[in-house]
């Protein structure tokens, strides 16, 4: 028994079931959602607003550097949406709090948020490599599937490593909306065998990558950290793009026949230095390097 050999120790956070697709997680993201108290904000004196301004103001450009952007919210869900890209939930906290310490915070009701993380999806990659692993006879969870597996997500991550860890768009508007795939009696997504998910993951694929020059879109996983299963952030400087794009893509049997929308959130990017023009009612303008460009 003492020359008996130990029980290798397979990685945890690697799937063992070949139909479940692989991924590759990258920056921890948080959406705060927030209302603005007007009516507490207009009791305040001309020099009071200004000091929470100002000290808003500061406070953002020092945030914007470290991949955060504040958007003018349109409709009733919120006036401000605050976004946050970072390599860790601990740093998301660490932004959460710095804005909960601002003057500013005093006038702020948060009306919703979301956390997730930049997600990629690696479906092809997973029913090739799937595939070659079963025609082999290696065995799902094994120690030899496992090590095939980390050595695949490892290649794919270093090729990818710019679109897990990417900066927040400069685009002019934003559309960020989460979704779920459909577990119903009828239709249950997860019950598809992983196939047949890839050719219709690739088919709505295709539908997106038209936009590709007008629209920048980063999806984000959410299983396990929000109440939906993915966020979606499309940012573009037209926002007709968004209606074109998310209308066609309708169309596609996986949006058509197994995705689940939640409410849809638009806004107008609000740079850090217009805060305190925001503060007095004046709606986020265009910079004059865009304006020009």
């Amino acid at each position: 028994m003492q020359n008996q050999k130990p029980e290798a120790r397979l990685n945890p956070l690697v799937p063992g079931n070949p139909e479940v697709p692989l991924t590759l997680e990258g920056s921890s993201v948080l959406h705060q959602m927030m209302s603005f108290r007007w009516a507490d904000w207009k009791t305040l004196t001309d020099a009071e607003h200004h000091a929470v301004a100002q000290e808003a103001a500061a406070a953002w450009r020092e945030l914007e550097g470290g991949r955060s952007a504040i958007y003018s919210l349109l409709g009733h869900k919120g006036d401000l949406l605050f976004v946050h890209f970072r390599e860790a939930f601990d740093e998301l906290n660490a932004a959460e709090l710095r804005l909960a310490g601002l003057a500013l915070n005093d006038f702020l009701e948060p009306s919703t948020s979301y956390v997730s993380m930049v997600e990629l999806g690696l479906y092809e990659s997973s029913v090739r490599l799937f595939e070659s692993l079963a025609e082999r006879g290696v065995q799902p969870g094994s120690e030899d599937w496992v090590r095939e597996v980390e050595e695949t997500l490892e290649r794919q991550a270093n090729a990818m490593a710019p679109r897990l860890h990417p900066e927040i768009p400069p685009h002019r508007y934003i559309c960020f909306y989460p979704m779920d795939r459909k577990r119903g009696e009828v239709h249950n997504w997860y019950t598809v065998p992983i196939k047949q998910r890839q050719r219709m993951m690739h088919e709505h694929g295709l539908a997106g990558r038209k936009y590709a020059g007008t629209v920048k879109q980063i999806i984000s996983g959410s299983i396990g950290f929000d109440d939906w299963e993915w966020g979606v952030d499309l940012f573009a400087d037209d926002p007709l793009a968004f209606k074109k794009l998310i209308y066609e893509m309708r169309f596609d049997e996986v949006s058509s026949v197994y995705a689940l929308f939640g409410p849809f959130y638009i806004g107008v990017r609000l740079p850090a230095d217009q805060l305190p023009a925001w503060l007095s009612g004046h709606a986020p303008q265009v910079a004059p390097e865009s304006a020009s460009g």
